[in-house]
């Protein structure tokens, strides 16, 4: 029968390992195996890339890594097949003690993107231990008046595995005396009990000895053995007796060392030293023989160790009262141990995603992590934040398993890195919580174009420069990091295709330094301007935009220039004074430019030579020749002056203008006889004379010849396009007829007569000059010896007086156009 009973035991506790080493899936996210103790190392468990519905490759593809609960990882897996091997050989009672089932937590955790499973081994106890009493050699001393059916508890055997690998029970070796009762615990192994059957009688046998042996439920089944020794004592009538048959005490886990639990007593009727009881923790397991003591006296069951709620709950302690002589009653304490909230939660950090891209999208999963609380009967519901507002918030993803994701943007230029702490906080009481710190770092994106320090760059370059100068420096920033915020500088062609701004100007493309590639010149071009582009080093570039405006600063390099009068360099410029000319007579004008500008370009004028300074005077501001005084008749004819025209620059340039002034009494002389007579005032020889005369006579009637035949040719070809007469170049009282003047040395001009005239630029009225007559007159004598025109007849008597006033402020004819 017990063989039948063996055998059906084994039959379904293989059934049993067989059911549990199949694969389940508790859930949606958590993959449950079953591995017998004591497999070796490099077993194979499973293949879990296959459980979760992954190709192969994909485990190593994404970097999958198993996390463990604990300090130590007893498994490994290999990415390429996704199978799972047992690492080290496993021993369940080191993993789990008496603990059953036997189950080891760790997570398979996946990257790209970020993804965790839950997954249970349960670890399933083989017979690899036997039962082992502590006491190889118990001894008993029972009085031989004790009564039949006297029980005396046993030393339990001690046995590691559970359930039907733990022990079972007891057998004793055959005696006439005790028969063997097993017994159990509410919390701990089976115990046996002697039981008298027979009447002891020490003067017939003083000692018995028998052997326990204590037997598992393996197949095959492990027993362990003890040797009993019962020592009869001499008769002591009583034994003590227990006020109460089971004591019953309640301790919170956290109390001291040496606090009270509770009090046994026991008395006993007999007197003298059969009456002294003596009490002790006999027969119990070590665990609580390191945790209680009693005194032996007065029977005070203390703590001598701690207590722990989520290791063992209730402890069940034999306290043993031994009289005097010999005699020894039992009693129970049963230790319920009281749970508090002592322990805060833990986090387990499984994974964490640094550093993070600034860009990353809400919601993304940054970390992964579960947090577990000892306490959880007493510590209520678990609560987990973060201790500061940061851009992060905790997702909860399954039992007591959450994520951390991002709740808004970031931003690496403002925060370029995260101390995140997380709070796990029970509800108690009292309120206990632990804080875990993640680190968390940035990685910089390409989010950020250059920035200029200002909005517009304006640079000076003074001309004159030596090519290649350094002349000034953009400079832009980027926020951004490493290859993103290195910034290099281009020139930007101008909108109207014109790249002439490239021959001026280069910029060093690392530093944004400018320089000028040739030699400015002001009077060339005053100023310029181009855009300079930054652009980032990113993937995707970024760049802005500046405007650089070069400013070319004038030097004094250009000397003024004579405008009028005109210098030839062969003759100076002459001008006609009439002597009836009052103080303050305006003469001429000398007029010039300066290519500079500002200061540079400031002229003044001054009389530098003169043949009379006293005659004449010229204005500093704008160059007018001015009389100091009226002319007088002893004045000479022929006034030379040199004018003096000076910038304002540093240092002064200057240059100077020859002109002659001739004194006249009107201007009917002709103006080359003026000139020869002051130019040649020497005597000529009358021979030479002569020789002269007849020279000039031929020439004269040779060009006299040749003009009247270019006249009538001339003559022809405007009658025959019938375009304009000849007397619009003149005025309307004066014809080609009659327009005839004889001129005098010293005779008034009696027939106005058309003159070109040619005024500078920007000039009064009072600045015109006579250059020349545009075609002479042809004089007719007459008996008075006069030039008459039909003109003349037809003028007022005061029309000589005006004419000849008019030609008094304009008798100024210029020496390059006669």
């Amino acid at each position: 029968m017990a063989t039948a009973c063996r055998k059906l035991l084994q039959s379904r506790q293989v059934e049993t390992l067989l059911l549990f080493l199949c694969l389940s899936v508790g859930g949606a996210a958590t993959i449950r195996y079953s591995v017998a103790e004591e497999m070796e190392s490099g077993s194979f468990v499973a293949n879990v890339a296959k459980d979760l519905g992954l190709e192969v490759g994909k485990l190593a593809a994404r970097g999958a890594r198993l996390v463990s609960e604990g300090n130590k990882l007893h498994f490994r897996l290999h990415r390429k097949t996704g199978d799972l091997f047992v690492k080290e050989k496993l021993d369940r009672e080191s993993l789990c003690g008496k603990a059953d089932p036997c189950v080891l937590h760790f997570e398979v955790v996946l990257v790209e993107p970020l993804q965790s499973f839950r997954v249970e081994v349960r670890v399933f106890d083989i017979n690899d231990n036997a039962p082992v009493f502590l006491n190889k050699e118990p001894l008993l001393r029972i009085p031989e008046s004790t009564p039949l059916g006297s029980r005396f508890p046993l030393q339990s055997a001690q046995d590691l595995d559970v359930g039907l690998n733990g022990l079972q029970n007891y057998t004793l070796s055959a005696n006439e005396y005790f028969h063997l009762h097993t017994r159990f615990r509410s919390n701990g192994p089976k115990y046996a009990e002697l039981v008298l059957d027979k009447p002891l009688d020490r003067e017939e046998q003083p000692e018995v000895n028998m052997t326990i042996t204590a037997v598992d439920g393996g197949s095959p089944p492990k027993s362990g053995t003890a040797h009993i020794r019962v020592e009869v004592l001499d008769v002591n009538d009583h034994v003590p007796q227990f006020s109460r048959l089971v004591y019953r005490a309640q301790v919170p886990e956290n109390s001291a060392n040496g606090s009270l639990v509770a009090t046994v007593t026991a008395t006993d009727l007999d007197e003298g030293s059969n009456k002294e009881i003596t009490y002790s923790l006999a027969q119990n397991p070590e665990v609580i023989l390191q945790t209680f003591q009693i005194h032996s006296e007065t029977g005070e069951v203390r703590l001598r160790g701690p207590l722990d709620f989520e290791a063992i709950e209730t402890y069940d302690i034999d306290i043993q009262a031994t009289d005097g002589g010999g005699l020894s009653a039992h009693s129970k304490v049963l230790v319920e141990v009281v749970d508090v909230n002592d322990n805060p939660p833990e986090v387990t950090v499984s994974s964490v995603s640094s550093p993070l891209p600034e860009d990353s999208p809400l919601q993304t999963v940054v970390a992964l992590f579960s947090i577990r609380d000892r306490d959880i009967r007493v510590g209520g519901k678990i609560t987990c934040f973060l201790k500061e507002d940061l851009p992060f918030a905790v997702k909860p993803t399954f039992r007591n398993s959450y994520s951390l994701v991002t709740d808004r943007g970031l931003d690496r230029e403002a925060v370029s890195g995260y101390n995140i702490t997380l709070v796990a906080m029970d509800t108690g009481p009292p309120t206990l919580s632990s804080e875990t710190v993640i680190e968390v770092l940035i990685s910089d994106i390409n989010d950020n174009p250059p920035v200029f320090q200002e909005d517009s760059y304006i640079l000076t370059v003074r001309e004159n420069n030596s090519p290649a100068v350094f002349i000034g420096k953009v400079l832009a920033e980027d926020l951004d990091l490493g290859e993103n915020a290195k910034v290099t500088y281009s020139l930007l062609p101008p909108k109207s295709g014109d790249l002439s701004v490239f021959a001026y100007i280069s910029i060093n493309s690392d530093n944004g330094k400018l320089y000028a590639l040739r030699t400015m010149d002001y009077e060339a071009i005053q100023h310029f301007q181009f855009v300079v582009k930054a652009t980032d080093g990113g993937f995707l570039s970024l760049s802005s935009q500046v405007t650089v405006r070069v400013v070319v600063l004038d030097d004094n390099d250009n000397r003024p220039m004579i405008l009028y009068p005109l210098q030839n360099g062969t003759l100076p410029c002459n001008d006609l004074v009439p002597r009836s000319a009052e103080a303050g007579y305006l003469v001429t004008k000398v007029v010039a430019v300066d290519g500079d500008s500002g200061q540079n370009s400031w002229l003044s004028y001054h009389l530098f030579k003169a043949t009379d300074l006293g005659l004449f005077s010229v204005q500093q501001q704008n160059g007018e020749i001015r009389t100091l005084r009226q002319v007088s008749e002893r004045d000479p004819t022929m006034q030379k002056l040199v004018i003096l025209v000076q910038d304002h620059g540093q240092p002064a340039l200057s240059t100077t203008a020859s002109l002659n002034i001739l004194l006249v009494d009107g201007f009917s002389e002709p103006y080359l006889q003026f000139r020869d007579t002051f130019k040649h005032p020497t005597r000529v020889n009358p021979s030479t004379k002569y020789l002269v005369i007849s020279l000039a006579v031929l020439s004269f009637l040779f060009l006299l010849s040749v003009t009247v035949i270019f006249i009538i040719h001339i003559c022809q070809k405007i009658k025959h396009r019938e375009k304009f007469t000849i007397q619009e170049h003149f005025y309307d009282d004066c014809n080609f007829s009659n327009n005839l003047v004889q001129g005098g040395a010293s005779g008034p001009i009696l027939q106005p007569c058309p003159y070109e005239m040619c005024s500078a630029t920007g000039t009064s009225n009072s600045e015109f000059r006579f250059l020349k007559r545009f075609m002479p007159n042809f004089p007719f004598p007459h008996g008075n010896g006069e030039a008459k025109t039909e003109a003349d007849s037809r003028l007022p008597p005061d029309s000589d007086r005006n004419r000849s006033r008019g030609s008094e402020g304009h008798a100024q004819v210029s020496d390059d156009y006669m």
